[in-house]
């Protein structure tokens, strides 16, 4: 088969590989977004990701061996134990020995087939496109959070005042996740004039610049980004006894005022992938519509996928999302 392999920093090719081992189902992959993560491993900033290794995981396909053969599927990339107390009560996603696809020993789906387990997957209903269901992973992680955000907040969502900083995926999918969860105010942040203007547009989000954030006044703040600049942007923005989500995985550098979060009793919440009902309960929404059109994505071919990350790394794609086809 053909995939798209990272071979070092900067680096990838679109070349022959062998096909993966069938243990478990093997799906033919019709789409696959391009992952924060993957660009951080693209630039050489994630040991977990050594080269050379097929990367990609937010994947959707037909089955075309296996339990679901014939059924087209998006899937969950996040395989856990089963068996350790995080997997018992049900919080998968904090296994201490899970596996994601696109990380060793789990080669991903930039390629066009990739094995998962049948428990990794959801049935896609007929005429829905195969391209949003590969959404289904970067949405169940912002489903994710605003849950957590929702558990903690003093607020209820339908009063709250939310921002939500980063006007990528993660940051596009969370703010569509509290409109769903309730919320009637929420703004996003995005510096890049084209990428918010994208997202404005697409989206029907309420997008502004750095310098329109109103210091003090959120009830709700979600980090989409996770750099020390968008920590510290998070700080000045939320209101005392507020809450800041961090979901971005940009640095782990300093940006948190823990001498202003103690003496303004502000909740810090990390917030990391999905567990299991969480994937299914952000498909059921995908599926039903409460997530909206989800039509903010660029699509290109999987043998144009460097352009793609070299383009995404020079801060060219106005799109949040881009998805690649085999």
């Amino acid at each position: 088969m053909k995939a798209l392999v990272y071979t070092g920093p900067q680096s990838l090719e679109y070349r022959a590989v062998e096909d993966p081992v069938e243990n478990d189902c093997l799906i033919s992959v019709e789409a696959v977004g391009i992952c924060g993560s993957d660009m951080h491993a693209y630039l050489g900033h994630d040991e977990r990701r050594p080269a050379p290794l097929i990367l990609g995981h937010e994947a959707a396909g037909t089955v075309i061996s296996g339990a679901m053969e014939g059924k087209r599927v998006t899937v969950n990339p996040l395989v856990p134990c089963g068996s350790c107390q995080a997997c018992r009560e049900g919080r998968e996603n904090i296994c201490s020995t899970r596996q994601l696809i696109s990380m060793p020993p789990r080669e991903g789906a930039f390629a066009e087939r990739v094995s998962m387990p049948v428990a990794n997957l959801v049935e896609v209903p007929d005429g829905y496109p195969i391209d949003k269901a590969a959404l289904a992973e970067p949405l169940s992680v912002c489903w994710h959070a605003v849950k957590l955000a929702e558990r903690a907040q003093f607020t209820p969502f339908v009063d709250a005042k939310c921002l939500v900083l980063g006007g990528g995926a993660i940051g596009v999918g969370t703010a569509l996740c509290l409109k769903a969860f309730g919320a009637t105010h929420v703004e996003v942040v995005e510096p890049n004039a084209d990428r918010a203007a994208t997202v404005a547009a697409r989206c029907g989000l309420d997008v502004i610049a750095p310098d329109a954030v109103q210091a003090g006044t959120y009830d709700a703040v979600c980090d989409a980004v996770g750099y020390r600049g968008t920590r510290e942007a998070a700080c000045r923005a939320v209101r005392p006894g507020g809450i800041i989500v961090h979901i971005g995985l940009g640095d782990a550098n300093d940006g948190l005022d823990i001498r202003f979060m103690t003496l303004q009793e502000v909740t810090f919440v990390g917030s990391y992938c999905y567990t299991k009902q969480d994937f299914r309960e952000t498909c059921a929404a995908m599926f039903d519509g409460g997530l909206g059109s989800l039509e903010w994505m660029e699509r290109r071919a999987l043998s144009d996928g460097a352009e793609a990350f070299a383009d995404l790394h020079a801060g060219s794609v106005a799109s949040p999302k881009i998805v690649l086809f085999p």
